[in-house]
C-alpha cells in the first residue's frame, strides 16, 4: 500500500496536505513531517500544509497560506481524519486524486486511495512507517522525525494509550537512527504557562462527577478569558485527568466564542465513547473522542448520554465490585 502512496506523491508536482479541524500535535506533526519529507526528497514539488493552526503548536512549524492552485492537477493527502465533515480546508472531490492516511476507526470513504490502520497509535506512526518503507527514507532528516515523534508522544500521552511492541520498536528505531533529543522535545510539548497551571487548578476544583462516573467541567468564555487561555488549550487539558479513581469518563466542555462553538474533549477508562461523540458532530477513538456543538444545552445532553453509557458499562462489567 505504501508503494501506491509513494507513486502518487512522485506523480504530482503540486501536493496539498490537510487534516482534521481542531488541530492537535498528531495531526499537525504528521502534516508538517510528511510535507518536509516530501520536500527533502522532491525539492521541485510545491507542497502545502493547510488548515487553521494554533499558537500553542507554533514550535512544530508554520502552516501555509492556501494559494490558488489547479486542483484538477494536484494531489490531496488527508491525514488523521475519518470523515469529510471534519477535514479542515479541503474538499477531496475537487482534486484529481486523493489519499487518506488515518488511524481512526473507519467512518466513510472520502479519498481515491485510503490507508487506514486503527491499531496504530497515531497518524505520525503511520507516516514514519511510510517513510521507512519507501524512498522518502533516503532524504528524511532529523527535523522530520522530531515533528513525527512529538505527534506520536502526544497522541499516546507518553505511551499510556494505544501502546504495543510495534510502537516501541518504531520509537526505538527513530531515536537511534536520528539521534533525537527526547528531553528537549518533551520540554516543547509539555511546557506550560502559569496561566495554564492556574486554569488546571480551577478545573480540578470545579469538576462535577455524575452518579455513574462522568467527570466534567464547563469552561465558559469568561472563565477561559480570566485565565488568559484559549479553548484549545483548555480542551487539551483533558489528558491531565487520567487517574481519578471516582471517574470512568471525563470531559472538558470549552466555549469557543470566536467560532461560536462549544468544544467537548472526552476520554475514557473503559466505556466506549466515540459513538456518543458521533451523535454530536464529532467522533474519534473508542477511548478518546471529541465533539462540537453550538450551545451549552447540547453539551449537557452529551454529558447525559455519556452518563447512560457509563451506567450500562457498570452494569455489564460489574465495575462497582472491582
Amino acid at each position: 500500500m505504501w508503494k501506491k502512496v509513494y507513486k502518487l506523491i512522485k506523480k504530482y508536482d503540486t501536493i496539498v496536505i490537510a487534516r482534521h479541524i481542531g488541530v492537535d500535535p498528531d495531526a499537525m506533526g504528521s502534516q508538517l513531517g510528511l510535507k518536509l519529507a516530501i520536500e527533502c526528497t522532491f525539492p521541485e514539488k510545491k507542497v502545502y500544509a493547510i488548515g487553521n493552526g494554533s499558537c500553542k503548536f507554533n514550535y512544530l512549524g508554520k502552516l501555509d497560506k492556501f494559494e490558488n492552485i489547479d486542483k484538477e492537477n494536484a494531489l490531496l493527502i488527508v491525514l488523521d481524519t475519518p470523515d469529510k465533515r471534519r477535514i479542515d480546508g479541503a474538499i477531496p472531490s475537487e482534486y484529481k486524486e486523493s489519499i487518506k492516511i488515518d488511524h481512526h476507526p473507519f467512518v466513510e470513504e472520502i479519498c481515491t486511495l485510503e490507508v487506514i490502520d486503527d491499531t496504530a497509535s497515531s497518524t505520525c506512526q503511520l507516516i514514519i512507517d511510510l517513510i521507512y518503507k519507501t524512498r522518502l527514507k533516503l532524504n528524511a532528516n532529523k527535523e522530520v522525525m522530531e515533528k513525527l515523534f512529538i505527534g506520536l508522544v502526544s497522541d499516546t500521552n507518553r505511551f499510556i494509550f494505544n501502546s504495543n511492541g510495534d510502537l516501541f520498536s518504531c520509537v526505538g528505531k527513530i531515536v537511534k537512527d536520528y539521534d533525537l533529543d527526547i528531553v528537549k522535545l518533551y520540554q516543547n510539548l509539555y511546557m506550560r504557562s502559569m496561566n495554564e497551571v492556574r486554569l488546571h487548578g480551577y478545573i480540578a476544583q470545579n469538576m462535577i462527577i455524575t452518579e455513574n462516573g462522568v467527570g466534567y467541567v464547563i469552561l465558559t468564555n469568561e472563565i477561559i478569558t480570566k485565565f488568559q487561555a484559549d479553548s484549545g488549550s483548555a480542551g487539551n487539558m483533558v489528558n491531565d485527568f487520567n487517574y481519578i479513581d471516582e471517574i470512568l469518563v471525563w470531559a472538558m466542555v470549552s466555549e469557543d466564542k470566536k467560532n461560536d462553538l462549544v468544544k467537548i474533549n472526552i476520554r475514557s477508562r473503559g466505556p466506549v465513547i466515540n459513538e456518543v461523540a458521533e451523535k454530536y458532530n464529532g467522533g474519534g477513538h473508542k477511548m478518546a473522542s471529541g465533539a462540537r456543538v453550538t450551545t451549552m444545552e447540547e453539551a449537557k445532553l452529551l454529558i447525559n448520554d455519556l452518563d447512560k453509557v457509563c451506567k450500562k458499562y457498570i452494569k455489564e462489567v460489574g465495575y462497582e465490585d472491582n
